[in-house]
């Protein structure tokens, strides 16, 4: 079990423990007499937005303070952590306690996000800042890079409905095509059409960054 969140995550622990505590549940540590993973959820919260904020710093200079912050605060939260919780299964290897397993806790977004950040802290406590930082920005580079493109500006999403309902209204729907690759490294390919008719068609590694690549390139086609 443990190797197969290791080979997830695509990182090793020397300290075995450490990686059980952090996807430990305090509902599990209660029944369990055990600890739980509040603490490095704690610590994990503090190093992802050290990270973030450093890669921001480091990678996009054109950047004001201002902007920064709003492109930390759009990817550094509850529904980015749930997505790479999603993406690499944590739900099947979190520790629940009996209450939490009769209630779907493993699909709960709050306890999926909050295990990521213990699993940041883990790495970090058991490897140094470098297998950390490599966790968190392979996870969020590309949500990054979106937020970037779009900070202080509407999405391509956004831009593309008001240009297509300009004259009018339009039916604008967006669909996922196609999908592959393992789960830790999945492509999404996504389709959008207006009034059922397919205008463009975009890949990324999840759904919304493929269903923004095709309204960008139905913009640029319009």
């Amino acid at each position: 079990m443990i190797a197969e969140f290791e080979k997830n995550i695509e990182y090793n622990f020397k300290n075995k423990d450490l990686l059980k505590t952090a996807l430990t549940h305090t509902s599990y540590a209660y029944e369990r007499k055990v600890q739980s993973n509040e603490k490095l959820e704690f610590l994990g919260d503090s190093i992802l937005e050290f990270v973030s904020s450093n890669f921001l710093y480091q990678n996009y200079k054109e950047l004001n303070e201002g902007e920064m912050t709003k492109v930390r605060a759009s990817v550094v939260c509850e529904k980015s952590l749930y997505k790479i919780a999603t993406k690499h299964n944590f739900g099947d290897f979190l520790y629940l306690g009996k209450s939490e397993l009769s209630n779907n806790g493993n699909k709960n977004e709050a306890i999926l996000a909050d295990s990521v950040e213990a699993v940041i802290a883990a790495i970090f406590l058991d490897g140094g800042l470098e297998p950390a930082k490599n966790f968190i920005i392979n996870n969020l580079e590309e949500d990054i890079k979106i937020a970037t493109q779009n900070v202080g500006q509407k999405d391509y999403k956004t831009v593309l409905q008001e240009k297509l309902q300009h004259r009018g209204s339009v039916k604008i729907e967006y669909n996922i095509i196609n999908e592959s690759g393992p789960d830790h490294n999945k492509k999404f390919e996504a389709e959008v059409k207006c009034d059922g008719k397919r205008l463009a068609t975009g890949v990324g590694s999840s759904k919304k960054s493929a269903e923004m690549k095709a309204a960008k390139k139905a913009i640029d086609q319009l």
